[in-house]
């Protein structure tokens, strides 16, 4: 039986359970950065590794846990393999944490607006 408290319901425990997994894929800061990237477009795993500084091997990984769990995408180009965010919901949550921290850290952070994903 869920609970009210505040006006607000409780969320099932399946629910809970599927947002814990999610959040659990993104506790890894390599991957919080992959989906930071493709939130601000389509990459192939070469230029994701470039960019967040990680093993092609490692990075690819990553891509293949978000995948499974439906957080990225991808299509097939001649190739190479070009991933996509798969759940806007996911880079919506990104961008709000990663752009507050960035501002309590005093940090400068390029423009949020226009993120792929997000329909912003």
């Amino acid at each position: 039986m869920a609970q009210i408290a505040r006006g607000f319901e409780d969320p099932s425990a399946e629910v809970l359970a599927t947002a814990a997994a999610a959040f659990g894929l993104l506790a890894a800061a390599p991957r919080l950065h992959i989906m930071w990237a493709l939130a601000q477009g389509e990459s192939d795993v070469s230029a994701l590794a470039d960019r967040v500084g990680g093993a092609l091997p490692a990075v690819s990984q990553h891509l293949s846990k978000l995948k499974l769990a439906g957080l990225v995408r991808s299509r097939r180009e001649g190739r190479r393999q070009i991933y996509y965010v798969g759940d806007p919901d996911a880079v919506a949550v990104v961008r709000v944490l990663v752009g507050r921290l960035s501002q309590r850290a005093g940090e400068p952070l390029a423009p949020l607006t226009g993120l792929q994903g997000t329909g912003a």
